[in-house]
């Protein structure tokens, strides 16, 4: 198995890349990269060369490109020979203002430099020159502007992603001078805010790893994972945090702020102190609450972050699905071509044949007819009923799957030899049926029993989208309507995530529950 599963794991990464290659083919080569200023207001309200400018530094956040400017250039040049923000020479000011002159800007020296250094670098020079209204002055957003700008291409697009997927927090990641190598550190502590925790100094978050009463009980801050940034949906925010940050309202508790320890002092705050990260320029009321730099943090919020809402919603109906779509499955195998059959046939090919949308705006309006369920889970009073309509939705199409695959399977086993032979030896009918056809025509379903778990971490697009659940499953949805290339890739990659890890934990657990099916190639039946 050990093989097998290296190989799958190899195969699974080589794969993850050349999809994620092939949507950002797609996303930033096939489709008009200006379409992310649609609902940009400040690109709306510049123009001219400052426009072109502005243009380039979100196509650079964006990764459609590198660019860099000449001012920047001669900043850095100067700063250099001069030191920090002393830039008040002659020759520095002398610099900044050949690229006005059109004409000559090209014989500056530190422009020459400038060329030569970047054109060698496969950069493509950029000239803006500037334009002025007929009494001499600049014409609003003219200014001259002299850029580099080199196009990414896929490969180095898809290394810059992958490059930066993970990072892990040391403690030199705070560059401040004033703490020391002495004062740098990781620590286990009885944490006051939970129940232990491992905490470090020099590290951007304080708080490493803890563990308190909320459910997985255990967090991170150590280990980071990069899907990317959301420029357009979620104004510059990490698009792991939209995902798995609570989105509900601030919430405040009586809490004991790091100084107050050990003392029946309390005040009323939202502040999450296992998020405490770094501050080099602390305030006055922060020196009095804290033993440290560590003061700025996030503020606790209630309710599901959109990873969990979707899940539980997910979690359920394929429960739901499972003990109804198999046990009544089995019913209609025993029951061939009998009332129960019949019945159970029509729904599966009701279930079938009727488009989602349709059946969950049916469904949505039963429930609110008769039994008086919110339709708009946002709004719900009582959030627990919120989530009645999305899990019957999810569940039922699930439901019939099972059924019409666990009759397909049972009756396919009916017609065996073993069966024939079991029934020749006297074993009773019930018997025959718990024991070896329902057995081995779960032997399909087992497979599928893991991306289905797995899956519920996806989300639901349709059904998210009509009942306005603010899970996972309405984020690509969004991003495409948005053109937010950020969230697209993201969603690209953990969608294909899962389906992997799916496919091979079904593996797995098919040659746990059969016996006959091995996954090493040293067995007879290897896969």
């Amino acid at each position: 198995m050990g093989k097998y599963l290296l190989k799958r794991i190899l195969f699974s990464i080589v794969s993850l890349l050349i999809v994620i290659m092939t949507v950002m083919l797609l996303v930033f080569s096939l489709i008009n990269r200006n379409v992310i200023f649609q609902t940009d207001d400040r690109w709306n309200k510049t123009s001219g060369n400052d426009q072109k400018v502005y243009e380039y530094n979100q196509f650079q956040k964006y990764q459609y490109l590198t660019y860099t400017n000449y001012t920047n250039f001669v900043k850095s040049k100067y700063s250099e020979k001069y030191g920090e923000d002393n830039f008040t020479t002659p020759e520095y000011s002398a610099d900044l203002k050949a690229i006005k002159n059109a004409k000559t800007y090209r014989d500056n020296p530190t422009v020459k430099e400038f060329i030569e250094k970047y054109e060698s670098e496969g950069y493509e020079i950029v000239y803006l020159p500037q334009q002025a209204q007929k009494n001499g002055t600049i014409k609003k957003g003219y200014s001259a502007y002299l850029l580099a700008v080199k196009e990414n291409n896929v490969f180095l697009r898809l290394w810059l992603y992958i490059k930066g997927l993970f990072t892990v927090e040391t403690t030199s990641d705070v560059t401040d001078p004033a703490l020391t190598e002495e004062m740098r550190g990781i620590k286990f502590i009885n944490d006051p805010y939970g129940w232990w925790a491992i905490t470090g100094s020099g590290t951007t978050h304080k708080y490493l790893l803890y563990f308190d009463g909320r459910f997985p009980f255990i967090h991170q801050n150590w280990i980071h994972l990069h899907l990317g940034i959301s420029y357009t949906q979620y104004r510059n925010q990490e698009i792991f945090d939209v995902i798995t940050a609570p989105n509900g309202s601030i919430i405040t508790s009586m809490q004991q702020f790091p100084n107050m320890i050990g003392t029946d002092e309390y005040e009323e705050t939202a502040i999450d102190f296992h998020t405490l990260t770094y501050n080099a320029e602390p305030t006055v009321d922060d020196l009095k609450n804290y033993p440290d730099n560590y003061t700025s943090s996030s503020m606790h919020r209630a309710g599901l972050s959109r990873l969990e809402i979707s899940f539980v919603m997910g979690i359920i109906s394929t429960i739901i699905a499972y003990l109804l779509g198999l046990p009544i499955g089995i019913l209609m195998a025993r029951k061939k071509d009998k009332l129960a059959d019949k019945i159970g046939n029509l729904y599966i090919i009701f279930i079938m044949a009727v488009p989602s949308l349709a059946y969950i705006f049916m469904f949505a309006a039963f429930g609110t007819k008769v039994f008086n369920l919110p339709y708009n889970f946002a709004t719900a009073e009582v959030q627990i009923l919120g989530y009645i309509l999305p899990i019957i939705s999810l569940s039922l199409p699930s439901v019939g799957s099972l059924m019409k695959w666990m009759r397909r399977y049972m009756i396919d086993q009916m017609n065996s030899d073993y069966v024939k032979f079991a029934r020749a030896e006297g074993l009773s009918e019930r018997e025959i049926y718990r024991t070896h056809i329902s057995r081995n025509a779960l032997i399909y379903i087992v497979h599928g029993i893991p991306g289905s778990i797995l899956g519920s971490l996806t989300g639901a697009i349709i059904t998210e989208r009509v009942y306005n659940v603010p899970g996972v499953g309405n984020l690509l949805t969004r991003a495409i309507n948005g053109h937010d290339n950020g969230v697209i890739i993201a969603s690209t990659v953990f969608y294909t995530t899962i389906t992997i890890i799916s496919i091979i934990l079904g593996d797995i657990l098919l040659a746990k529950y059969d016996p006959r099916i091995s996954l090493s190639s040293e067995r007879g039946g290897g896969r």
